[in-house]
């Protein structure tokens, strides 16, 4: 470091390098649960590739009721309540908003990570660089995690990591190639377009490539499909995804606005009225390096549905595994191997092997090429983060390592994330003391669901109490009771998107193809809006703080007092008449 430039030091519980959506969750999960967290983002947003410079959706598990839930939900309710037109300013601003309020995050943006600094097998500290400030920033923590997606951590600590294919034999997996290659999936600039009023023209720059049906298949752009992103446009796979980023960046542009040339040019695609509105100069990265922890899943342990004993979070999206030749080769840009939906994702997946305070979150994680082709999407990055997050808060209370929480408190984790609305498949969330031993009765239907330990629809079961306006739920303690605490899970219509009777509306954050005829997107009909709270003191109601203009999942209401008993009943909803409630947890 130049001694003429200032420098900072930081000191945090936990320091977490990447601001993309699993760093996000991990940073704010981690602040929720009493760690001082330093979040170091190498962008002047957050989101990473859902970021407004990048732009890709967010995706994750198919299927019925196993949309993801905790930290990400609340980022998607909160984005459809200020952002029904899905725009990206609001979008970023969403992201923004989440970690300023978090009182033990400290946020530092446009900061790159370059150096570290190690005592044996542990991290000491980091040093970034700020190009805003022209600052140093050094960063002391007890526990670090990558989240940055091409792992700087591993080169700078020594930290085990792979990079491209493993060979079919290594690990007995179907997908992978004879021979082991160091090939990846590629990189992608995306674009997008808006529909106007008239026609509109559009002179393609001179280095732009040109396209024509046949040198495009098998892609083939759609620009009246709500679901068209323009993923196809794709190259690096044969490169090195990390060193090679700028000169790829410089193709992919001319391939993008290639693209748009043969789409507003090409006499056999309708778009007169369309105009490019966004030409994204960052790419977006599917792989790079991926760290070493104590378990590296597998296609088979993705096949065989993940059911290890310290799942921690779940994937569900196929092994969609992209052709390294990209937009150049001919073949299918990519094949999808079918996955089961949901699998589980195992703890130890999620921390260094040789490293001893080091997690990682998102694409990075200990996985192989074939395994990765599915965890790699954003939501079932964004959950990973979470567990992250919260991982690092039990090892902060133990004072011990990563691998320390998976020897010895790997259930508090998962009944810790349970508790925080995050679905981990096979297991089922242990309600607490007073819950258990609480008798109930209801005007409404199905009111033992509420203390079951299942926080969504699972198969024919809805898992949940239903009511409409005026019913009440009446909760009997054996003895006074100190209450501190109600966590309520609510419907937030985990199909909001796969059952949705108007196939013209698409529920991701962010479109790609705006239209003219694109449709608001609003919070889910099914939420609660508005209860009363009610607790029993000496005989006698008295009404406590409910829940007023609720747009959220999980909500939690402190009480605070001692009580022989509460009384919740619902006022309004967010427009349907009957909706659900999943569970009502009482600390």
């Amino acid at each position: 470091m130049n001694k003429n430039l200032r420098k900072v030091t930081h000191e945090a519980d936990l320091c977490i390098v990447g601001g993309g959506m699993s760093g996000l969750c991990a940073a704010v999960s981690a602040a929720r649960h009493g760690m001082k967290v330093v979040l170091m983002q190498d962008r002047p947003v957050l989101g990473g590739n859902a970021s407004s410079e990048i732009r890709m959706w967010i995706s994750g598990a198919h299927g019925k009721n196993n949309r993801e839930t905790g930290i990400l939900e609340e980022i998607m309710m909160e984005n459809y309540y200020r952002n029904p037109n899905r725009t990206y300013p609001v979008w970023d601003s969403v992201l923004f908003d989440l970690a300023k309020r978090e009182k033990n995050i400290t946020l530092i943006m446009n900061c790159s990570c370059n150096d570290a600094e190690m005592e044996g097998n542990s991290i000491k500290k980091i040093i970034g660089w700020q190009t805003t400030t022209q600052m140093w920033h050094i960063v002391e923590a007890r526990y670090f995690a990558d989240c940055s997606g091409d792992s700087i951590l591993a080169p700078l600590t020594n930290a085990e990591y792979r990079v491209g294919r493993e060979a079919r034999s290594e690990f007995n997996e179907s997908i992978g190639p004879e021979v082991a290659d160091d090939k990846t999936m590629g990189l992608t600039c995306q674009i997008q377009a808006v529909e106007t009023n008239s026609k509109t023209t559009f002179i393609p720059p001179e280095q732009s490539r040109k396209f024509t049906p046949a040198t495009l298949y098998p892609r083939y752009p759609n620009i009246k499909s709500i679901y068209e992103n323009y993923w196809y446009l794709e190259l690096g796979g044969e490169a090195d995804s990390i060193h090679d980023t700028e000169e790829l960046r410089d193709e992919l542009v001319r391939v993008a606005y290639g693209m748009w040339d043969f789409i507003k040019n090409d006499h056999e695609i309708e778009a007169d009225n369309w105009e490019l509105s966004f030409m994204g100069f960052l790419p977006g990265k599917r792989e790079s390096r991926r760290y070493v922890g104590d378990y590296i899943m597998t296609q088979n342990d993705v096949e065989a549905e993940g059911r290890f004993d310290d799942i921690i979070a779940y994937g569900g999206w196929t092994m969609d595994d992209h052709n390294p030749k990209g937009i150049d080769g001919n073949e299918r840009p990519t094949i999808h191997w079918p996955a089961p939906s949901p699998y589980g994702i195992p703890y130890r997946c999620i921390y260094s092997k040789n490293i001893s305070n080091l997690f990682f979150a998102g694409r990075n994680i200990s996985v192989t090429h074939a395994a990765l082709s599915s965890t790699r999407v954003m939501a079932t990055c964004s959950i990973l983060g979470q567990a992250l997050g919260t991982a690092a808060s039990i090892a902060k209370k133990y004072d011990t390592s990563p691998r320390g929480v998976y020897e010895n408190h790997i259930n508090e984790l998962k009944q810790t994330l349970m508790e925080d609305d995050c679905y981990i498949p096979f297991n089922k969330m242990e309600m607490s003391e007073i819950s258990r031993k609480a008798t109930y009765k209801s005007s409404g239907e199905n009111v033992e669901m509420l203390i079951n330990g299942y926080q969504r629809p699972i198969g024919d079961c809805d898992n949940m109490w239903k009511g409409k306006c005026g019913d009440y739920i009446e909760i009997n303690f054996d003895k006074t009771t100190d209450v501190k605490e109600i966590n309520f899970t609510f419907d937030s219509d985990l199909n909001r998107e796969t059952v949705c009777e108007d196939k013209d509306l698409c529920d991701k954050v962010t479109m790609c193809n705006r239209s003219l005829s694109l449709k608001p997107i609003c919070i889910p009909k099914t939420l609660v809006k508005s209860l009363k709270i009610e607790a029993m003191i000496d005989g006698e109601y008295k009404e406590l703080d409910g829940i007023k203009d609720n747009y959220q999942r999980a909500v939690r209401v402190p009480v605070n007092e001692k009580a022989d008993g509460l009384r919740i009943t619902l006022l309004d909803t967010n427009g349907n008449e009957t909706v659900g409630i999943h569970s009502v947890n009482i600390f």
